[in-house]
């Protein structure tokens, strides 16, 4: 898949995501980023004094950001909905967003190596998890079909493909993928407010089949934490006894 992907940058190119440059080795096209911003995104993802509410670097700061301070947050934002320290890796804005928005809205499939590398290398810094599964965010109900794909499903599938190739020595913490969240009609989070987004989702997110005894839940993109909440609690309705919450992005 790497040479194809080589192949592929070679006959039409399309240059690193982030910057523009020619991807110049079967690794960069296969993952959609230069080495230069690879390296970027990884040693930004490397950096062990973060937010323990939102994932943001902390410079000066210790346990918790400015904002999240001033925002009166407690040490876990989601603890009335059971999620265990909500994780978020990247800062939704300038380079960063740029690649999300070639991921998710131009597409660039092979992004989404990249990113399942990230969610992998992260869940190992979290917890053990003896026994957990990854439970994907489940998208709003007619959107792959509407628009043939959804960008957290297709990290889903990668990460079971990740959990069949023996070769990927990161897969040596592979977790099962469980998708066991389906989410009802209702209003887009894009379109509300902060108060409005914890409403909106209130029992509109249910656990299809059995819940996992222990759930990594990923999504894209972190705001105010709505949508992880509402698939927590759902799970922790239907059998699960932990859940822990994993986004690419903070907003």
């Amino acid at each position: 898949m790497r040479y194809l992907s080589y192949l592929q940058e070679y006959l039409f190119p399309s240059g690193c995501s982030c910057c523009k440059r020619v991807l110049a080795s079967s690794s960069e096209a296969s993952k959609g980023l230069c080495k230069d911003c690879m390296d970027f995104f990884l040693d930004y993802l490397a950096m062990e004094k973060r937010c323990e509410i939102c994932g943001r670097q902390l410079i000066s700061e210790k346990g918790s950001c400015l904002s999240c301070r001033e925002k009166s947050l407690p040490a876990n934002e989601a603890c009335d909905s059971g999620l265990i320290r909500p994780r978020a890796l990247f800062p939704y804005t300038g380079m960063f967003k740029t690649i999300l928005a070639s991921y998710k809205f131009g597409k660039s499939l092979a992004l989404g190596k990249f990113f399942t590398r990230c969610l992998l290398d992260e869940s190992l810094r979290i917890t053990a998890f003896k026994g957990a599964s990854w439970v994907p965010v489940p998208p709003k109900p007619g959107k792959i079909k509407r628009q043939g794909w959804d960008q957290i499903e297709f990290l889903a599938a990668l990460l079971e493909k990740s959990n069949k190739n023996s070769k990927d020595k990161i897969a040596e913490g592979k977790l099962p993928v469980c998708r066991c969240l389906k989410r009802l009609p209702s209003r887009s989070q894009k379109e509300l407010n902060r108060e409005e987004r914890r409403g909106n989702l209130k029992d509109r997110i249910v656990c299809s089949i059995k819940a996992p005894r222990i759930a990594l839940i990923f999504d894209d993109v972190i705001t105010t934490g709505a949508t992880l909440n509402s698939c927590a609690e759902a799970l922790l309705e239907n059998g699960a006894e932990k859940v822990y919450g994993l986004c690419l992005f903070y907003d």
